[in-house]
């Protein structure tokens, strides 16, 4: 009977000062740390999403941009961070094809960062420059039989979903086609505009206006039913390739972050997600607001890594 009293005693106490920090948090501002460079979608979305948690936490949320390696060094920075609730990380979609890509991580991103919301997703469109005179995926697999080693595909990296959008392509309809990786959607896509490239999976919407002013030919939606923000674009399961790609934001704390600063975090994430300005915002931007539980993400990001995994050991992707 004092042997368990004295572990029960023992326990307490140790778990006393993490119950503390999560009773008095938060004390001061938060930052999240963006691991890209400012302007782009996640940027973008952590900003607005952001805004809105600070002023229900009462507390200012400062964003800090940091870019490089693929989005490891950001992601790194807060996976060694103190537990405490008061550093967290915005990643998207290679955050999880780096689980595979990536043959020495600093971090495991399934161990050493927890879930704490998924919030936004961007449709992507896969589009051709007019120039190559295709309008739909049956006309882009004549032009490759055609035109053998003539085609090329624009991504925002290597390892990004574009990429692996391109290889999933690629490999489905057996086309002749070279990868020419950029450091960002916004070089690729001037390329793209400029024809130095044929085709590219990218946000719908960055894209757009480029295609509503002719300077882009929609080819289909990467989604498996039509998209409520370009319900007269067929999707390409539609023409027979069954690909899903978007970009999507999540938000994720160091592992050891106190449960209940995950669950405030996470509640006033999907409060902000269905504020009035974040859902006029998103709407006028073609992105889909999520929200959910950390569970819910936490599922999210395992089916992205194995979905990812497999297309980078089937095409051998490698840095």
């Amino acid at each position: 009977m004092l042997r368990r009293n004295f572990i029960s005693f023992t326990a307490a106490l140790a778990a006393a000062p993490q119950l503390a920090r999560a009773q008095t948090w938060p004390g001061r501002p938060l930052h999240i740390v963006v691991p890209f460079p400012p302007g782009g979608t996640t940027d973008y979305v952590t900003r607005l999403v952001g805004g809105e948690v600070g002023r229900g936490l009462g507390q200012q949320v400062v964003i800090d941009n940091k870019p490089g390696a693929g989005t490891v060094i950001g992601v790194d920075a807060v996976a060694k961070a103190a537990p405490d609730g008061y550093t967290l990380v915005c990643v998207a979609n290679s955050f999880a094809a780096n689980q595979t890509l990536v043959k020495s991580l600093p971090y495991d991103g399934m161990k050493d960062l927890r879930p704490v919301a998924l919030m936004g997703l961007s449709e992507h469109v896969l589009v051709a420059t007019p120039g190559l005179g295709v309008k739909n995926v049956a006309e882009l697999v004549a032009y490759s039989k055609n035109h053998p080693g003539k085609l090329s595909y624009a991504s925002f990296g290597t390892g990004t979903s574009a990429h692996l959008s391109g290889e999933m392509l690629r490999t489905q309809l057996g086309l002749d086609i070279v990868h020419v990786p950029y450091k960002g959607q916004a070089p690729a896509l001037t390329d793209l505009l400029g024809g130095q490239v044929s085709i590219m999976f990218g946000n719908w919407p960055e894209f757009r206006s480029h295609i509503e002013d002719g300077k882009l030919a929609a080819l289909g939606m990467a989604t498996l039913k039509r998209s409520v923000y370009a319900p007269n674009i067929p999707t390409l399961a539609e023409q027979g390739v069954p690909i899903e790609s978007n970009s999507w934001n999540g938000l994720l704390a160091p592992a050891a972050t106190p449960e209940a600063v995950v669950k405030r975090l996470n509640d006033e994430v999907n409060k902000a997600l269905h504020a009035p300005n974040v859902a006029a915002a998103f709407k006028k931007g073609g992105i889909a607001a999520q929200g959910g539980s950390p569970e819910a993400f936490a599922a999210f990001l395992r089916s992205e890594v194995a979905k990812y995994a497999k297309v980078i050991h089937d095409s051998k992707i490698s840095l």
